[in-house]
């Protein structure tokens, strides 16, 4: 399949809702739906299962971890399989893999099958975004990318939302149920979508270069580091201050029982329109560095509104979640800014782990914020973990190539 032809007879929007583009969206929203559902579940389920609240806390807890070791080791394993195997081959294993663990997930009565479960699942999931973006960025015109990247992250993204309001009109198996049932149904669409052209014309002739390399080699491992350093701010939003609203919100004093879930709501209302926006802004200034530069700034001026705009009504805090939701909605865009970075022969690797590492930088993020918390407060541990993410953004951001209209046909020494 050749890359999607720019023609002046043919509408840019028409070329960029081609199939491709179409299938990788539904993936990211049923990525984006399983991926954030057993956070939404996790207490109703484990109650479910007979656990006692002290349980659920500890336990649930190290289902989540289980679920993300499976995203950091399927970040590898797929973006590997992709360059050596193909994009198309990623998108359809990773789906099948994760709307199998979540259909049995609705049947399950045991908490280790659970686990190991939800490690299955955090496996498949891993693969999804990576590839699609990856797939994106090698068959859409290079003066296009931007849009395609709008469209997959806005379609996605609203996987979240329909999360939230599957558990809240059924129960946590029928919305286990739905999402396994949603990825199979695209399981099917996928069979009419080809193979990048780019990967196809590299096969029997790529050079041999491991994906061990990225770590090895100095500038390599500089250029990986930059592509994970540019997105700290977006986790950052949704891993502390979302996840963690209602303890700001008692922290500002603010009336009213907020509930950290409305806060993670509101923020990813705003991810669906700002990944939208971020795509049209790079395109119109040209630049992936520049609409980058511009969402951190308006990310960091929401984060200062929230820990010291003095916030005191629950209408206030929620349009600052908004707004936050909004300025991080640059997702789609750094993962379309990182397979740009790097060569056919490494792009998916790269693309797929980026994806799931900055995802799991949470894990590192979230354990210095509860250190802080007892000694420091909410507040002041929230804008020390802060601090640190946006400074080496920003650090990220100012060494980095521009890869605005770049020709991807090129392989990594």
């Amino acid at each position: 399949m050749a890359s999607i032809s720019a023609s002046t007879n043919v509408s840019p929007w028409r070329t960029v809702l081609s199939l491709p583009v179409v299938v990788a969206s539904l993936g990211y929203f049923v990525d984006v739906y399983d991926l954030l559902l057993f956070n939404i579940v996790r207490v109703p389920s484990l109650k479910d299962l007979g656990l006692s609240e002290a349980e659920i806390s500890l336990i649930g807890a190290k289902i989540y971890n289980w679920q993300q070791a499976g995203l950091l080791i399927g970040g590898f394993f797929w973006g590997i399989w992709g360059d050596k195997m193909g994009r198309r081959s990623v998108l359809f294993g990773s789906i099948l893999t994760y709307s199998l663990a979540n259909i049995v997930c609705g049947f399950t009565n045991d908490v280790a099958l659970y686990s190991l479960l939800r490690f299955v699942a955090g496996l498949g999931l891993a693969g999804e975004l990576g590839a699609g973006i990856t797939l994106i960025a090698e068959i859409l015109p290079k003066e296009l990318r931007g849009y395609g990247a709008s469209v997959v992250a806005s379609v996605g993204l609203a996987g979240a939302i329909a999360a939230f309001f599957a558990v809240k009109l059924t129960d946590w198996r029928m919305a286990y149920f739905i999402g396994g049932g949603m990825g199979l149904v695209l399981l099917a669409l996928r069979v009419n979508v080809l193979e990048s052209f780019l990967f196809e014309k590299s096969i029997g002739k790529a050079k041999t270069v491991h994906w061990w390399t990225i770590f090895t080699k100095r500038e390599r491992l500089i250029r990986y580091l930059r592509c994970m350093g540019i997105a700290l701010p977006t986790y950052l939003v949704i891993g502390i201050y979302a996840t963690f609203g209602n303890e700001f919100a008692k922290a500002l004093g603010v009336p009213g029982d907020i509930q950290a879930g409305t806060c993670v709501l509101y923020t990813y209302i705003g991810v669906v329109t700002g990944d939208f926006f971020s795509g049209l802004l790079s395109q119109w200034l040209q630049s992936r560095r520049k609409a980058i530069l511009l969402m951190l700034l308006m990310t960091l001026a929401g984060v200062l509104v929230l820990l010291y705009g003095g916030i005191n009504s629950a209408t206030t805090l929620y349009i600052c979640y908004g707004w936050l939701g909004f300025s991080i909605g640059y997702i789609a865009m750094f993962l379309t800014t990182t397979a740009e970075q790097f060569g056919t022969n490494l792009r998916a690797t790269v693309t797929t782990s980026v994806a799931n590492n900055v995802r799991a930088t949470v894990l590192l993020t979230l354990p210095v914020f509860q250190f802080l918390k007892p000694d420091w407060g909410v507040l002041q541990a929230g804008a020390a973990v802060g601090a640190v993410c946006f400074l080496l953004a920003l650090l990220s951001l100012w060494k980095m190539e521009e890869t605005y209209g770049k020709e991807l046909d090129y392989e990594e020494e």
